[in-house]
């Protein structure tokens, strides 16, 4: 539960920065650096999830160090491969698709080692 109300916390002021950051680029005029604003808070989502995984038992932290490593190798097979299609004439992607993509695979692994060990 603590996990919960910490990465919602950290989420919904990701959200509220990030919305704001938004309003005030598209109203006003500020320096460049500022688009990284949403960064703060992003960080203590990432903070949320460390602390999550250093509360886990070992059973659960193996799971997530394995869905973790599939979705890294996954994402960076789809990542690396995709490239080669944006060489021959695919549409740029933005960099933005990473972490989602990251997300679904680390999402999806987990999944399958947690249906592993039932």
């Amino acid at each position: 539960m603590r996990y919960a109300i910490e990465l919602g916390i950290a989420t919904l002021t990701y959200a509220a920065v990030l919305a704001g950051t938004i309003l005030l680029l598209q109203h006003h005029a500020a320096p460049s650096w500022f688009v990284l604003a949403p960064m703060l808070p992003a960080l203590g989502v990432a903070w949320a999830i460390l602390r999550q995984l250093r509360r886990i038992d070992e059973m659960q932290r193996r799971l997530q160090l394995e869905a973790i490593a599939v979705s890294f190798a996954a994402t960076a097979l789809i990542t690396f491969g995709y490239g080669f299609l944006e060489g021959v004439g695919y549409p740029k992607l933005s960099m933005f698709v990473v972490w989602p993509l990251m997300a679904t695979m680390w999402v999806l692994a987990l999944g399958v080692g947690m249906r592993r060990y039932r």
